[in-house]
């Protein structure tokens, strides 16, 4: 099933929800004709559309937002944190092309901090599927709580089989003792080719698709500890406050103890170019994966 078959299916027979897009209708151009006035688009305005979405929901309806990731987080920031977090409403972000998926665009385009930004708001749960399966197979869950949910939205096909979802847990595809990588959203599907990689020159390598970012699976991280030597975190976002501070701050606070080391983007803009280009640019595809993470194994 696609991302918009699903919402058309869980609007059809719940109607509360509302499909709404500032003039963003990529995953969403054919519900018009199916939910009629259930559909809105405000045109480019993503602030006018928070704003009304947490009326709806003021009004007891479940609005599905759906607009650029840099767009949808930062240009209608505030209306998310006054009208929808602090009244914790149940409005639905669906990111469009988040991280570097915006193909060509530039760093104006892109959302690197979407993660760091979102999470921030107290209620506010975050969401980052690997694929598109992954995403069909999570957003029942998520568009079932009563709290604000973000979903970085990514409809790439996928390439293994995902297991059953249950709500803020992790998904453990393998399990390694020499070190074990912690990923989310696309960027699974290239930290499962540097894996084999890895595995062919004798590594023993763990990897986590994260899923949840907020509310986090802590007791995932609990069981593999005694297991791996050292967490990866690879991730298409800044260093600061996306997966590796996640991680960080959790480890601190339960005064947990393993070298850690981080694959994103420093503190710097990134060079403008196709996706393929930007990911060989950062580092991020699987060789460059594997060039880097033996770096820090022989360093350590």
């Amino acid at each position: 099933m696609t991302y918009e078959k699903l919402l058309e299916q869980t609007a059809l027979e719940d109607d509360r929800f509302v499909v709404m897009t500032a003039e963003n209708r990529a995953l969403v151009r054919n519900l018009p004709q199916s939910l009629g006035n259930r559909f809105i688009d405000t045109g480019i305005t993503e602030q006018t559309m928070i704003g009304a979405a947490a009326g709806l929901a003021l009004r007891g309806r479940k609005p599905v937002v759906h607009a650029l990731s840099a767009f949808l987080t930062m240009r209608a920031f505030e209306f998310t944190r006054t009208s929808v977090g602090i009244a914790n409403l149940p409005v639905k972000y669906s990111s469009f092309i988040p991280g570097v998926l915006s193909d060509g665009n530039g760093p104006t385009h892109q959302a690197l901090e979407d993660v760091s930004i979102m999470r921030g708001i107290p209620g506010m749960e975050v969401f980052a599927p690997a694929d598109e399966e992954d995403l069909v197979e999570m957003l029942p869950y998520i568009w079932a709580t009563e709290n604000p949910s973000y979903v970085r939205i990514n409809t790439k096909p996928s390439i293994i089989a995902h297991k059953p979802y249950e709500f803020g847990k992790a998904e453990m595809i393998f399990e390694g003792s020499d070190f074990t990588m912690l990923t989310y959203g696309f960027m699974l599907e290239n930290c499962i080719k540097a894996h084999q990689l890895l595995s062919d020159m004798g590594y023993k390598v763990g990897l986590v698709n994260m899923r949840n970012l907020k509310p986090f699976d802590g007791d995932l991280i609990k069981s593999i500890l005694p297991k791996t030597g050292r967490f990866i975190t690879v991730e298409d976002h800044f260093l600061t406050g996306g997966l590796f501070s996640i991680l960080a701050e959790f480890l601190v606070k339960n005064e947990l103890h393993i070298p850690v080391s981080a694959i994103a983007f420093e503190e710097k803009w990134f060079r403008p170019g196709t996706l393929q280009d930007v990911l060989a640019c950062e580092g991020l595809t699987p060789e460059k994966l594997v060039e880097r993470i033996e770096k820090f194994i022989q360093n350590a």
